[in-house]
């Protein structure tokens, strides 16, 4: 975490250089200092081992190899006190949902002003809530919410609930589980469960139903 007063310590990952420069210049004569710039996911997680940035801003698709997600969950395990950032051109539910499970801080669309931009990288070096209020809040609240109106139309107990609501947003066994912080056996046992309930056959099949009773 950046000390007050001193410059954010900032590693970029993008598989194109004219984003990457670009970001640079939009962060010139800021708070950001760059300390290294990746073109793929394994060189962003190799960068943040050897610079320690207070900041990963990471692209969601870098090709080939590695993508961001992989490198979040990767840098997220060995370098707990590192922030990430996601950048992406998607503004996609299922996206926002994996980079919350896999721990990021924020997510932000390239899109973005610079004044946005700058607040995310700012505010996730100094440990203050996500900046972008709307869809990386929505998700992660909708993910995280425990306390379910009682449907008698819906067989559910409310941790199968939240499983559903993260299969429906597409997340994996593995990601359902880092985000609910229990096994991936315990999730499969609710998954079959979830299946078993709504007397469907297969988790597309459980999404279809979960989007057309409002559960996500």
């Amino acid at each position: 975490m950046a000390k007050a007063g001193e410059a954010v310590r900032v590693v970029i990952a993008d598989d194109h250089e004219v984003v990457r420069k670009g970001l640079a210049t939009l962060l010139e004569g800021t708070d950001v200092k760059i300390v290294g710039e990746a073109t793929t996911g394994e060189e962003a997680v190799k960068l943040t081992r050897k610079h320690k940035p207070d900041v990963v801003l990471l692209d969601i698709r870098m090709h080939p190899g590695m993508d961001g997600l992989s490198a979040l969950e990767k840098i997220r395990v060995d370098m707990p006190h590192v922030r990430c950032v996601m950048l992406s051109t998607f503004d996609n539910p299922t996206y926002v949902a994996r980079a919350v499970a896999g721990g990021a801080h924020d997510y932000m669309l390239k899109g973005c002003s610079r004044g946005e931009l700058l607040e995310s990288i700012t505010g996730a070096a100094s440990g203050q809530l996500p900046m972008r209020a709307g869809e990386l809040r929505r998700v992660a609240t909708t993910m995280a919410n425990r306390v379910a109106t009682p449907d008698p139309d819906i067989p559910l107990t409310q941790r199968e609930m939240q499983v559903l609501r993260h299969m429906a947003l597409g997340l994996s066994n593995k990601e359902i589980a880092q985000s609910l912080t229990i096994s991936v056996e315990t999730v499969k046992e609710h998954v079959q469960n979830i299946l078993r309930k709504l007397a469907v056959s297969d988790r597309t099949q459980a999404a279809v139903w979960a989007v057309r009773r409002g559960v996500v």
